[in-house]
């Protein structure tokens, strides 16, 4: 039979699609990679494989999932912040949401996916070395002062890095387990990609402002959602205060005492009664203004994820999270 070109390409369509069908329901494949539709409900999620009986589980089983914003008969003042989320973990539900989709520079919220990708591909034993790459000279970047030769180990550079949000600790971090800035960068994209925070781009472990690096309210739930299945995550962001030593190239000690960034761990800001604050992460920058995100329990024992990003300032911000938080009814 002769083949022109348009019967070749109807046969190409066939093929492809037929390919297509044979790999979602007969090869068992469990991961997918591709953008969110923040205007549809959960169906935008679903892709379902059958294979000899059994139902892989939708993307979105277990997630929060909103179409949009999400504030009617609520009592939250979020006049202030640009985007904030409230989000119950538990019952996979989204309980407040102010343009929870829209792309912001997430200033050092940004640690809790380097944490997540340390946490996943780095030992905690490992001893890490700072490289000369670790002097950061922006103005007001919060640093514990490394100097190149530095070594501690990683489980103590988390520390400083979700306590102190140390800026110089997320270079050494992500240069140990990236090998550079750049691979770690690529890193941090795959991880929040196979999450299904495709709305992200991350070029730094930090969060110092760039143009290429944002995220969303939604995507850091996503993300945060995965990073508190990791107990010693959980351990760091309960911790108020922290003292370490570590040694400099010469093998010398250096001592470092950090607290908390985190008002509601530090008891000063308050929850309501029926709420524990786990922990969670600070982060401030003049282009991100104030950002928050909680790990939070009420007295059942449930999770909540929430999050408040470009409030005006700090008293503001935590005004602002209260108010999320008295939304969850126990």
């Amino acid at each position: 039979m002769k083949c022109t070109n348009k019967i070749c390409r109807k046969l190409s369509v066939l093929l492809t699609i037929s390919l297509c069908t044979i790999y979602l329901a007969g090869c068992g494949a469990k991961e997918y990679t591709f953008a969110y539709d923040k205007n549809r409900n959960n169906s935008s999620f679903s892709i379902e494989s059958h294979t000899k009986g059994k139902t892989l589980d939708t993307f979105a089983s277990g997630l929060c999932v909103a179409s949009g914003d999400i504030t009617a008969g609520t009592d939250v003042d979020m006049s202030e912040a640009t985007a904030a989320g409230l989000f119950d973990m538990d019952a996979g539900k989204v309980i407040y949401a102010k343009n929870i989709y829209e792309k912001l520079n997430p200033a050092s919220l940004t640690k809790v996916l380097t944490a997540l990708c340390a946490l996943k591909y780095g030992n905690l034993e490992d001893v890490i070395t700072a490289s000369e790459n670790v002097y950061i000279s922006e103005s007001g970047a919060v640093k514990i002062g490394l100097a190149a030769g530095d070594t501690m180990t990683l489980e103590q550079a988390l520390h400083l890095l979700l306590l102190k949000s140390a800026n110089d600790v997320g270079v050494m971090v992500a240069e140990h387990i990236g090998g550079s800035i750049e691979g770690f960068s690529t890193m941090m994209n795959d991880v929040a990609n196979s999450l299904g925070a495709t709305n992200s781009h991350f070029v730094n472990p930090h969060g110092l402002t760039d143009p290429e690096h944002y995220t969303t309210v939604y995507d850091l739930y996503l993300i945060c959602n995965e990073a508190v299945k990791y107990d010693k995550f959980v351990e760091i962001l309960n911790i108020s205060e922290y003292t370490c030593v570590y040694h400099d190239q010469n093998g010398n000690e250096k001592n470092v005492n950090v607290s908390t960034s985190n008002a509601y761990i530090k008891g000063e800001a308050f929850a309501p009664d029926n709420i524990t604050v786990v922990g969670g992460k600070t982060g401030t920058t003049s282009a991100a203004g104030n950002c928050l995100l909680l790990y939070s329990k009420d007295t059942s024992g449930h999770s909540y994820i929430s999050v408040v990003l470009q409030s005006k300032d700090r008293t503001t911000m935590y005004q602002e999270m209260t108010d999320l938080l008295e939304e969850i009814v126990t």
